[in-house]
């Protein structure tokens, strides 16, 4: 997908995927990106040791799980999780599309045993 500036992105167009899991970027701000995220299936357990990340609903619902607690988000919701948090998301029914915004060169690092 093109993340030129002076490029109007349609989310909405950009979201029709058959896909179980699709993420890709849709912008460039600074040093930071603006993913697209569209779910059917949960993430992975996992944490960004370099990078806060923030998370804003435009379709359906997520769960977002932590160690201590799970939040649920609904359109038009954001929120923040810092760096070094182990968290996991996934779609609360069939379908959900997200919005991350995090830097560019974040890392992901995979928490194994962590349950499901």
């Amino acid at each position: 997908m093109d993340t030129q500036n002076l490029t109007v992105i349609d989310i909405a167009q950009a979201a029709i995927t058959n896909n179980v899991y699709t993420n890709m970027s849709v912008a460039v701000v600074n040093n930071h990106v603006v993913r697209m995220s569209v779910m059917t299936e949960p993430y992975f357990w996992h944490l960004h040791p370099d990078s806060d990340e923030s998370f804003l609903v435009m379709e359906g619902s997520i769960f977002i799980d932590l160690e201590d607690r799970t939040v649920e988000l609904f359109p038009s919701q954001l929120f923040t999780i810092p760096k070094n948090v182990k968290h996991r998301t996934r779609p609360n029914g069939g379908r959900s599309v997200n919005l991350t915004f995090e830097s560019s060169k974040m890392t992901t690092v995979r928490i194994e045993n962590l349950g499901d």
